[in-house]
């Protein structure tokens, strides 16, 4: 006789928990109660940026109940991500799920906010957003939106697939009135650099624009379906955009051949690797498309 349904999805749900939770780790770089992290590597461990008060003498405390001595190895508080390098590589690093979270799947949120054990909130993905500002001066790609409840203590833990395998790292250091979720892909790359890097650079070009409408003629000059642009209203002095001949007066339509649109699109473009590199900048100069290298400055 085949089990009850709903006695196989708690099982399965159980077998999920535990499988993050061996990568689910606690840590304690504040004055008050722990949070927790996600193992990245045997070594690395990606948490929340604000839960970190202190760089040095962080205690970490495995799945098996290990205590390990950690150090903060780089922070982003742009996008609230911290890497804490372990003394000992004793960390089970976290299995990432191969497909990215959908509205309406069943999701767990994991936390080890005590030397007791992990704790499990159960809900849905309620919605997929971004890009959008995090309000620090920095562009978050994606995050999403669940109804689980993050306890205190949940910030830095994994929200989880049905399989136990990691959509994401969970925080609720925005100060939106709730905790969201950065998308593994996104999460993980940011903790590369921070491990590599110590800081994410963000570049920065010294306008000051606004959007406007390209119109019929300039789309065609352009090439692709694109219906709006930045047009140059100023420039800051001894600027990147100034020195590498941008102009007000021009319309910003792309960076390095990626569409502009809207001023966050901007912010993405300009994030990373671009930092100090001369970049090509496309603009509509007098209907006319011109490409200007522009060395990207660092904000």
């Amino acid at each position: 006789m085949s089990k009850n349904m709903l006695v196989e999805l708690s099982d399965a749900i159980a077998d999920a928990a535990e499988r993050a939770g061996k990568s689910t780790v606690l840590v304690d770089a504040r004055r008050k109660f722990p949070a927790s992290g996600i193992a990245f590597s045997k070594d690395l461990i990606l948490t929340a940026d604000h839960v970190v008060e202190r760089e040095e003498d962080i205690k970490v405390i495995l799945a098996d109940g290990t205590e390990v001595t950690a150090r903060l190895a780089g922070r982003d508080p742009g996008t609230d991500l911290a890497v804490l390098k372990l003394d000992r590589p004793d960390a089970t690093p976290a299995e990432v799920s191969k497909t990215p979270a959908r509205v309406g799947q069943f999701v767990l949120a994991i936390g080890r906010p005590s030397t007791k054990g992990i704790e499990s909130s159960f809900g849905t993905v309620n919605s997929i957003g971004g890009p959008v500002r995090t309000g620090r001066g920095s562009m978050l790609e994606r995050y999403i939106k669940t109804d689980v409840v993050s306890y205190p203590g949940f910030s830095g833990g994994p929200l989880v697939n049905g399989d136990g395998t990691i959509f994401g790292i969970n925080t609720s250091g925005f100060g939106n009135g709730g905790a969201i979720t950065i998308p593994a892909d996104v999460a993980w790359k940011i903790a590369e650099t921070l491990a590599k890097h110590g800081k994410i650079k963000r570049g920065y070009l010294g306008i000051r624009s606004q959007t406007v409408e390209i119109s019929a003629d300039a789309r065609k000059a352009l090439k692709r379906e694109q219906e709006t642009g930045l047009l140059l209203v100023g420039l800051e002095a001894d600027s990147p955009a100034g020195k590498g001949g941008l102009i007000v007066g021009d319309i910003l339509v792309g960076v390095a051949g990626e569409a502009v649109a809207h001023q966050d699109d901007l912010f993405v473009r300009l994030s990373g690797d671009v930092v100090g590199k001369s970049i090509p900048i496309d603009v509509l100069r007098g209907g006319k498309l011109e490409s200007v290298k522009v060395e990207i400055g660092e904000r």
